[in-house]
């Protein structure tokens, strides 16, 4: 029997006196011990042991010394200090390690603002790209198109008209934003047009249908139309465009999810997102999607967004919208819209800057795709 099963033995026979020993126990570097760890393994801690008596003190000599207990004080009781031991604190809610890198600075930032800016769609048969955003109702679609905005504009706009209702779209209508360059450029239109359409509800009937979505996209549906569930497009539209030329058409699909909101969608919601992306898919249309509200989502990164792809909520969140979607990871990216800031944030820019960059790299696969 080794020497701290016997103080163990010794203790739970005794009932009067007790003395305390310490044990000399190797454990690993950087692993400690608590009270609460040791009762969950049926271990007694310290503070569970109480003297009646005045406590006496010996001190065990190292196994590879060998035992100096004489036979009294053998058969005296023995007060055992188990080692306490903690399986450590919480999970931290940032990583060590980025989980995918970022740079961030003002150069950063005016090097994106030159690449969206200069961006021109490698077709000769077009001057623009247009990009559909799509996404639940409240998820920060008009939020976005007017963030990117303000990035260029050097002062948060709200370009694109936003609702502060989370059950009905505020946006009824297919409207499309020109985004307009920075500095001397600030009057002219970059290539770039993002198109805002009517929230996608969690039925048929409650937002925009599946037919009206692939509708926009194949380039049919006129700017400004209203829509309507009872009234799904259809040549008889007002305005509605016969043939369609590769101008009128949708480039890039991108998918507006709101992060603080991805764990409580409905089913549903995501069988009509995979049933619309197999359609738009069929189309030749690249899609990529955004994760809104990164700063509801986690703490550390509400106070530094630099710390975004440092946290794991975040990272759980991205895989959550991908599941969501039927799409993997590396094509969604993280934003943070401007809502009630009114001053610029360069690291907020670098973000969105960001995610434009992301969504034109699959708009020129989309010209490269269908380039004759």
């Amino acid at each position: 029997m080794s020497l701290f099963s016997a103080a163990l033995l010794s203790d739970n026979k005794s009932n009067t006196s007790t003395a305390t020993a310490s044990v000399s126990v190797g454990k690993p570097s950087g692993f400690s011990f608590s009270p609460v760890a040791a009762s969950s393994f049926g271990l007694a801690t310290s503070s569970e042991v109480k003297s009646t008596t005045t406590p006496a003190t010996s001190t065990l000599a190292s196994p590879t010394a060998g035992p100096s207990f004489t036979k009294s004080d053998r058969n005296k009781p023995k007060k055992v200090t188990v080692p306490q031991f903690s399986l450590g604190a919480e999970f931290p809610l940032l990583l060590e390690n980025e989980w995918r890198k970022m740079e961030w600075s003002e150069e950063v930032k005016e090097t994106l603002m030159e690449s969206v800016s200069s961006f021109k769609p490698a077709s000769e048969a077009v001057t623009e790209a247009r990009v559909l955003l799509i996404g639940p109702v409240g998820a920060g679609k008009s939020s976005f198109i007017s963030s990117v905005q303000s990035v260029f504009s050097g002062r948060v706009i709200n370009r694109a008209m936003v609702g502060s209702s989370s059950s009905t779209s505020f946006t009824k209508k297919l409207r499309s934003y020109n985004i307009r360059g920075a500095g001397e450029n600030a009057n002219e239109p970059t290539a770039l047009v993002l198109c805002d359409v009517m929230g996608v509800g969690e039925g048929e009937s409650t937002g925009l249908t599946l037919h009206d979505a692939l509708s926009v996209i194949k380039g049919h549906t006129p700017e400004g139309h209203q829509f309507s569930p009872e009234q799904p497009i259809s040549a008889e539209t007002m305005g509605f465009i016969k043939k369609p030329s590769t101008s009128n058409k949708v480039h890039c699909v991108v998918f507006v999810i709101d992060g603080s909101k991805v764990n409580s969608y409905a089913k549903s919601l995501g069988a009509t997102f995979q049933q619309l992306r197999e359609h738009i898919s069929n189309l030749g249309v690249h899609q990529v999607a955004v994760l809104t509200h990164v700063d509801q989502v986690c703490k550390a990164t509400e106070s530094d967004i630099t710390q975004v792809y440092k946290s794991r909520s975040i990272q759980q969140a991205m895989v959550k919208a991908g599941e969501l979607l039927g799409m993997a990871t590396s094509y969604i990216v993280p934003v943070k819209n401007y809502c009630s800031e009114l001053d610029l944030d360069e690291n907020t820019d670098v973000l969105l800057l960001k995610a434009v960059d992301h969504i034109l790299q699959y708009v020129d696969l989309y010209f490269q795709d269908n380039s004759s």
